[in-house]
């Protein structure tokens, strides 16, 4: 099979230690007592990135089981729940919600910019009588990026329980969970962190814990209940077999990213890197402002078959950028910067292939992207 370098929005490159660590021979994690101090070990390292103190899981399972988690064990048949949407995440949360009998009420944004903090506090000035309310950090599919330093204090002043969809900016944009108030947040492992895709991670505040407690249903989902890693340590009894080879390497993964210092701010200058040279190509950028430091979207030109480009890198130049769905479908492009994806060289290689990619195609830019870019650092 041919391996391409993966420069997508997630997943994302691995690096050497962390595939060698998968393959170092694993015990049995259901009855080795040594392995239940590892599991917890490594979510403390996630607390650790997460700037918390509240009680952190990882799931096994795409980052999508987090998100079907939380709403499986918050939601109720009947309980008004915020959806605040804009982009396609943020209204998929809806979805989820429904699914576990819950009512939804959207509030919905521009889908070029960040939500508007004024207008969310209007919402909630005439309407706050919601159980939980959801907000994505990072839309994927936009690279659009969200306040959520503003947006969860406003909801707990309502008494709204916040649960937070970071999957695409843990790592890559700073999150302080405890000092945001934000009851629930959401990630994976494939994105910023940088292992393979296969595992979530969710910390629960115990306002959170008390709310799925005090349900007068029980949870819909064994799976998708977090109320089953209850006592698990002191019991050492997980609800269900640990993917030990997986969390070997995402403990390692987690270690490369702790280990850098400076990760959001390498994450900030490449992604403002990319957006300069892309402005100065002459090439337009889809969102007008909120710009996640992990991804860049960029319009597809006129008279350009978006899928043909990504064909063409792929098979020419072995790298892999990635479209969008939905109504993005066909009219962008996406790059990754984010994890091991956010370096000089990689950047500057993905930029190389994408301009003599859209040249093939008849599109000429203003500027070299890769020599530019590389001249900002």
């Amino acid at each position: 099979m041919k391996v391409p370098y993966i420069m997508t929005p997630g997943p994302t490159q691995v690096r050497e230690n962390v595939r060698l660590a998968r393959g170092i021979e694993c015990t049995n994690p259901d009855l080795d007592l040594r392995f239940y101090d590892f599991y917890r070990d490594t979510c403390d390292k996630i607390g650790c990135l997460l700037n918390t103190k509240n009680r952190v899981r990882i799931l096994n399972g795409e980052g999508i089981i987090a998100l079907e988690s939380a709403c499986a064990s918050l939601t109720e048949k009947g309980d008004r729940v915020l959806v605040i949407d804009n982009g396609i995440f943020g209204e998929g949360f809806a979805d989820f919600v429904r699914l576990y009998g819950g009512e939804v009420v959207f509030f919905k944004g521009d889908r070029t910019r960040g939500i508007d903090i004024g207008k969310l506090e209007k919402f909630l000035n005439g309407d706050s009588d919601f159980k939980y309310a959801t907000v994505v950090h990072c839309d994927t599919p936009s690279g659009v990026l969200n306040d959520i330093s503003k947006i969860c204090p406003l909801l707990k002043e309502k008494g709204i329980l916040t649960v937070v969809d970071s999957v695409s900016a843990i790592g890559g944009e700073e999150v302080k969970v405890d000092d945001w108030n934000i009851d629930i947040v959401l990630g994976a492992s494939q994105k910023c962190i940088s292992a393979p895709p296969g595992l979530a991670i969710v910390s629960i505040s115990e306002d959170a814990i008390k709310a799925m407690k005090s349900r007068e249903t029980p949870v819909a989902s064994f799976y998708c209940n977090l109320l089953i890693w209850e006592n698990y340590y002191d019991n050492k009894w997980f609800p269900y077999t640990q993917p030990s080879s997986d969390i070997v390497g995402f403990s390692v993964a987690l270690d490369n990213l702790l280990a850098d210092k400076n990760v959001f701010e390498r994450h900030s200058k490449i992604a403002e890197g990319v957006r300069y040279v892309i402005r100065e190509s002459g090439l337009k950028l889809y969102l007008k402002d909120s710009f996640s430091s992990t991804v860049t979207v960029i319009n597809t030109p006129d008279n350009v078959d978006n899928k043909k480009v990504i064909e063409y890198m792929y098979n020419t130049y072995n790298i892999l950028i990635a479209g969008a769905f939905d109504y993005l479908d066909g009219k962008v492009f996406r790059i990754g910067h984010m994890g091991e994806n956010a370096r000089l060289d990689k950047v500057a290689y993905a930029l190389f292939a994408f301009q003599r990619s859209l040249k093939y195609f008849g599109v000429e830019l203003k500027c070299d992207l890769s020599k530019k870019f590389l001249e900002r650092f």
